[in-house]
């Protein structure tokens, strides 16, 4: 069984290699399938795709945020060159030093993040794949158990609607009888003696 199920998933793999994929977890749709699923199956790959997300974007963001850093030291740079009158030659040449060497560890930064997050869009891609995998399953091992269901809850129906039959042919069979009955007491007793015992029998 174990086989098998690596086989189908390298199948799966191999037909959907180049696909575009929608990331599962930031899909509302996923979600609501899941409602009417449960994630038991699927929470450890959901999990670990949303760390790496999350990983994702806080590099983003760091990348961005070291980025407006380096503009604004280059900006004052340029200022500081253009402004002889603000400041001293020394202590322009100091300050422009300083920014230099803080731009310096901006660009160091700056690879040091994009070094980190460089495997990051093929990791979100292949749990991506993991999730969607095992979301297929998990749909198909639903479908297949409600079939199974559906299939002994047709053949109950089936069951008894042959039983209803039976009993409906029995009941009209038994109504027939009593009216039979009842006709043979009129024309043996006649209508006066029949009420009089109707009245205290009950009617048919």
């Amino acid at each position: 069984m174990s086989n098998r199920k690596e086989n189908s998933e390298e199948t799966y793999r191999a037909a959907l290699k180049g696909k575009k994929l929608p990331i599962l977890t930031m899909d509302k749709k996923w979600y609501k399938l899941f409602d009417k699923l449960g994630r038991d199956g699927v929470a450890e790959y959901e999990e670990r795709l949303n760390e790496v997300i999350r990983k994702q974007g806080k590099l983003t963001n760091q990348s961005k945020d070291i980025k407006r850093l380096k503009k604004k030291l280059m900006n004052e740079i340029v200022n500081m060159a253009s402004d002889e009158n603000e400041l001293d030659k020394e202590t322009r040449e100091a300050k422009m030093a300083e920014h230099r060497a803080l731009i310096e560890e901006c660009n160091e930064n700056l690879i040091a993040v994009e070094e980190e997050g460089r495997d990051l869009p093929f990791a979100i891609e292949e749990l991506n794949l993991d999730l969607m995998i095992s979301t297929m399953e998990s749909c198909y091992e639903m479908m297949h158990s409600n079939e199974e269901q559906i299939q002994e809850i047709e053949a109950w129906v089936k069951e008894v609607r042959i039983e209803l039959k039976k009993k409906l042919i029995e009941k009209q069979r038994m109504e027939q009888k009593n009216q039979e009955i009842y006709k043979y007491m009129h024309d043996i007793f006649g209508a006066d003696v029949v009420d009089l015992f109707d009245l205290s029998q009950g009617e048919f």
